[in-house]
């Protein structure tokens, strides 16, 4: 019979003991993902910024050593990710395939124009300053015209600072919750145990005695769940990795090595604080008041 009790109270701590690593593994997966969306929410805001394409449609008069030296003269602009030529046919030929006919036989002549498509790196997509880009390439002899998407540039613009602005008070309310739901996980164990620790302190072990080893033992369930969340963040990662790879989340390996360490010292951190004031609230409290 005592044996029986024995392993009923070894299964009973084992599933509280895997119940706050749970928990405390969940709640940093969580804070691990947002933290993931913060700090690349600049990377996503740029990958946007950088498919805004202004086209620089070229006279059919300009000369092929002309658009060869716009096209190079683009290439080193500090503001130009790429610099892409296409001419008419090529651009005639993706227009039939887009509307599913050939346009040129209905019409009889092809009326597009070669064009040059540019890219710019994100820091220079803003509505100023595509503006100046544009119209410094409109004053050249052999541009025909030059054309972006205006109102998709402001709104995007828009919407992005928009965005990141919510995202980063959603993460801090988001930290908060974590914090408590991880300290209401260790309060309830502590609270089962608050016998245990009243009955110490009434054989003389001193405060700092018995807190010890609820410290030590809560320390080490806040570390397996820190890495039982960078285990399943780790996956994750693997996965948007791989479904979005233009993303390049892989790319900045010191700031994912200091995601990752933040969030393993924070599920100690948090551990041995929320074990403190709780062991600390039964030390505290009289007798008569732990039946309440």
């Amino acid at each position: 019979m005592a044996k029986y009790i024995e392993r009923y109270q070894k299964r009973r701590l084992i599933s509280s003991y895997f119940s706050v690593a749970l928990s405390i593994g969940l709640v940093l997966f969580l804070l691990g993902v947002f933290g993931l969306l913060v700090l690349n929410t600049k990377k996503l805001a740029d990958h946007f910024k950088e498919q805004i394409t202004i086209s620089v449609f070229l006279k059919d008069s300009a000369k092929p050593s002309e658009i060869e030296q716009l096209q190079k003269s683009l290439l080193l602009a500090e503001h130009t990710k790429s610099a892409s030529y296409i001419s008419k046919e090529d651009a005639a030929d993706q227009f039939s395939e887009d509307i599913g006919e050939n346009f040129q036989e209905f019409l009889g002549y092809n009326p597009l124009k070669n064009a040059i498509d540019v890219k710019l790196k994100a820091n220079f997509v803003t509505p100023t300053q595509v503006a100046e880009i544009a119209d410094n390439l409109a004053t050249k002899s052999y541009v025909e015209e030059v054309s972006y998407d205006k109102p998709l540039l402001s709104l995007l613009n828009d919407n992005v600072r928009r965005i990141s602005f919510w995202i980063l008070v959603a993460s801090g309310i988001f930290t908060l919750i974590a914090v408590l739901l991880i300290n209401s996980s260790i309060r309830l164990s502590i609270y089962s145990k608050r016998f245990i620790i009243k009955t110490m302190q009434m054989v003389g072990a001193t405060k700092k005695f018995i807190r010890r080893p609820f410290i030590w033992t809560n320390i080490k369930l806040g570390m397996v769940g820190a890495l039982l969340a960078l285990l399943a963040l780790g996956g994750f990662l693997f996965y948007i990795n791989d479904t979005f790879p233009e993303l390049n989340l892989f790319e900045d390996a010191v700031m994912l090595v200091s995601l990752f360490a933040g969030i393993f010292l924070l599920g100690i951190i948090i551990s041995y604080i929320s074990t403190y004031f709780a062991t600390q609230r039964f030390l505290n409290v009289r007798t008569n008041d732990l039946y309440y």
